[in-house]
């Protein structure tokens, strides 16, 4: 396309985004003005490629919005390139409309919900990485980036590890307009600074004028000759062609009035508002089909009924299987893998992101959005390093395993930094998200293919001891589900355990039993949802329920149970983790946290009064 039509583009791109955000009476147009030649130029100027009628084409290059609140300029370019209509933009950030005040997953043009800063970087990396790595495809990721998120940690956790397996097709569109939400950047318009930076991680850099077409058109087709990922440094001005509000502070976030729109948008010139254009499609058409195999073909291993074996272990052993038997599986692990047994997996599907759990999940994002099986493991007490991305992978329609191995107190000797004891609040805190407690190895490897094939988010929280087997070989299990390991006719109370407490549960039981005391354990593996039906039963048929968790109160079991059971009077009793934890034994700080044996039979006789 002719340098004068990109240019005659990048001002109707302009327009648009002035005239939504003054529509909506709020948004971000001068982050949107900045960049108007780097999205225009990159959409239409031929070297994007997009089948805007496949949106899940494995050969369309990918564009994420990294600096999501410039939303604006990319409505602007899909309404020049037919995806959508002016009575459409004008109903910017209104209630019924797709085109929400950050780019979300309700338009089918999306190809990331961003807006949190920082992690469009790392989900573009999980896309370009499936097209390179996995799918094999030509296809290029584009992510526009603001220079204020460059301050994020987890950005240049991303770059270091697009470096590291040199992601060539990943391509970082850096608008360096100077100014943030409250002033200047750091590093202002000395955009040498960034070059030096980037350079020295190993990528690919190039510097332009952000507002001149051909400058960028040249670079963009440097890119496809780069070995690395590039970075197109682009300086800019914020607010460019609208002098009110053109490089000057104080303007981020602030739509202009009805009034400031009369008066200041002539300065874009003479616009034909039917204009449009169109962007090319790939060249591949062919689409890659998964095909499961059927569930019989997994073929689970045989364990000593009498040996002590890990969950940790028996998830291991169950990746061994599963990315074997299903190619759609990504195994990603944050440089625990001979702890978390995730290095059992087929070396083929495997990555090892290192300690940078922030990309780790952000790229798991983009592997998941490319249509594979991300499965993300650390210590779950780590994974609180990625929090906001999980929040913000919820929003990202996720098809994702998660997987916090060493979880609660009994970790022992490693002590309380090690320790998680509140991700069981957070996951349950994410939308429609499965969370899966696995008790013994049976448990763990049945558990795991069923994270695998829930549709959703899910998270399997995994103990760190090795413990005995207690269900056999054939048993079944599944997302929503418990097991009623012991009852009779006769039980005055339920204990309801999960994963170790669960065994401290079944040795409450014998002591109890000895004694003529009859009681009912439930191994609760499925935290959310929860088997309902169970639960209302247990508390119809016992005198009270005594919740044993290795997990802080808040936000765990015994909290979830209590709001599902708000409307029984069966008294509902939790032992859990109330005590600053310290090293240790696992089995003293079980007593320690009066999480153990003991302090479930006292509680029993407490309760039986």
């Amino acid at each position: 396309m002719e340098t004068s039509r990109l240019i005659q583009l990048a001002q109707l791109a302009r327009y648009w985004s002035v005239y939504s955000t003054t529509q909506a009476g709020s948004g971000h147009p001068s982050s949107s003005l900045s960049a108007a030649e780097l999205v225009v130029s990159l959409f239409f100027g031929g070297e994007f490629h997009y089948d805007i009628h496949n949106t899940h084409s494995l050969y369309n290059d990918r564009f994420i919005l990294s600096k999501g609140h410039a939303a604006p300029l990319l409505y602007s370019v899909w309404l020049l390139a037919h995806m959508i209509s002016p009575e459409e933009i004008q109903d910017l950030r209104n209630f019924d409309s797709v085109l929400e005040g950050h780019p979300s997953m309700r338009s089918i043009f999306t190809d990331a919900a961003t807006g949190s800063l920082g992690q469009g970087l790392g989900i573009g990396l999980g896309y370009a990485m499936n097209a390179k790595l996995f799918d094999k495809t030509d296809s290029y990721t584009y992510v526009l980036m603001g220079d204020s998120e460059m301050a994020e940690g987890s950005v240049w956790e991303s770059i270091e590890s697009a470096a590291y397996y040199q992601i060539h097709n990943l391509v970082a569109l850096i608008d360096i307009n100077r100014l943030g939400q409250r002033g200047e950047t750091m590093v202002g318009h000395n955009i040498e600074v960034y070059k030096n930076r980037l350079e020295a991680f190993g990528w690919n850099v190039i510097m332009v004028d952000g507002h001149n077409i051909e400058e960028i058109m040249e670079a963009l087709r440097q890119v496809k000759s780069s070995l690395k990922p590039t970075a197109i440094l682009a300086k800019t001005v914020k607010g460019k062609g609208i002098s009110l509000i053109e490089g000057q502070d104080n303007w981020h976030g602030k739509a202009l009035s009805q009034e400031q729109f009369s008066q200041y948008i002539p300065e874009l010139g003479e616009l034909d508002l039917s204009v449009r254009a169109d962007i090319p499609v790939p060249q591949q058409q062919s689409e890659y089909h998964y095909i499961p195999p059927s569930m019989s073909s997994i073929d689970y291993p045989q364990y000593d009924e009498d040996s002590l074996i890990s969950p940790r272990k028996a998830f291991g052993d169950a990746l061994s299987l599963l990315t074997r038997n299903y190619n759609d599986i990504i195994v990603l692990d944050a440089e625990v893998s001979n702890s978390t047994y995730a290095n059992h997996a087929d070396p083929e599907r495997f990555l090892e992101m290192f300690i940078a759990e922030q990309n780790m999940i952000s790229v798991g994002t983009g592997l998941s959005l490319a249509g594979k099986k991300p499965i993300a493991c650390s210590f779950a007490g780590f994974l609180t390093r990625a929090y906001d991305q999980i929040r913000m992978l919820q929003y990202n329609n996720p098809n994702m395993v998660i997987v916090g191995t060493h979880a609660g107190v009994s970790i022992g000797a490693d002590g309380p930094s090690q320790m998680a004891l509140n991700d069981i609040g957070f996951f349950r805190g994410l939308f429609g998200t499965a969370i899966l407690y696995p008790g013994d190895a049976i448990s763990a490897l049945k558990l795991t293919e069923q994270a695998y094939l829930y549709d959703g988010l899910s998270y399997v929280r995994l103990t760190r001891e090795a413990l005995p087997i207690i269900y056999p070989a054939t048993e079944t299990f599944v997302v929503g589900g418990s097991k009623t390991l012991r009852t009779s006719e006769m039980d005055e109370i339920t204990l309801i355990g999960a994963g170790i407490t669960l065994y401290e549960c079944l040795k409450a039981y014998d002591i109890l039993e000895a004694r003529g005391i009859r009681v009912r354990v439930i191994d609760l593996y499925s935290v959310n949802p929860l088997d309902t039906a169970t639960l209302h039963l247990a508390a119809r048929e016992t005198k009270g329920i005594i919740v044993v968790e290795d997990n802080h109160v808040a936000g765990g079991i015994s909290e979830a149970i209590r709001t599902e059971l708000e409307d029984v009077l069966t008294p509902i009793r939790a032992l859990t983790v109330h005590q600053m934890p310290r090293s240790g034994l696992p089995q003293e700080l079980l007593e320690f946290e009066q999480i153990n044996t003991e302090a479930i039979v006292q509680l029993v006789d407490t309760l039986r009064q």
